[in-house]
């Protein structure tokens, strides 16, 4: 499994998200141009010090990130997606993609891959882009048997 913010724009959004990859052990792949810099305190705040257990690699491009990765099977998650992500089938090397948090992903972008959402009942257009990331990967995890080990906080 492997997550993918396509030209995220809020640092604490993807340090948030880099903390819970270091938690599952899940490689994070970041696809420029980005909204800040690798750098920003925002970025290493919400990241606490967890950044030295992530798996994170800066792509100049999708291109690159699919060059040098080289998926088997891109999931693009949308708000405008049909198919609610508990409804779909995931597979353990899955690259799940969510875009940018202004604009999320064109349809143009996320054609001829399988698409999903997350449902939601309330008066809101999409959630959170780091909240929206972990109930997608672990219901992902959850699926493949991704989680190896119970691991409980003490």
């Amino acid at each position: 499994m492997r997550i993918v913010l396509f030209e995220p724009e809020i640092p604490p959004n993807t340090g948030n998200i880099a903390r819970l990859c270091a938690a599952t052990k899940t490689p994070l792949h970041l696809i420029e141009p980005l909204g800040f810099s690798v750098d920003d305190k925002h970025l290493k705040r919400a990241g606490l010090d967890y950044w030295p257990h992530v798996d994170v690699t800066v792509h100049p491009n999708f291109a690159d990130f699919l060059d040098r990765i080289r998926p088997s099977r891109l999931v693009m998650a949308s708000a405008k997606a049909q198919t609610p992500h508990h409804r779909f089938k995931f597979q353990a090397d899955d690259a799940i993609i969510l875009g940018p948090e202004t604009r999320g992903l064109t349809p143009a972008f996320m054609k001829d891959h399988p698409q999903i959402r997350i449902p939601i009942w309330g008066e809101v257009r999409s959630l959170n882009l780091s909240t929206a990331t972990g109930i997608l990967l672990f219901e992902a995890l959850r699926q493949t048997d991704g989680i190896v080990e119970d691991n409980p906080v003490s």
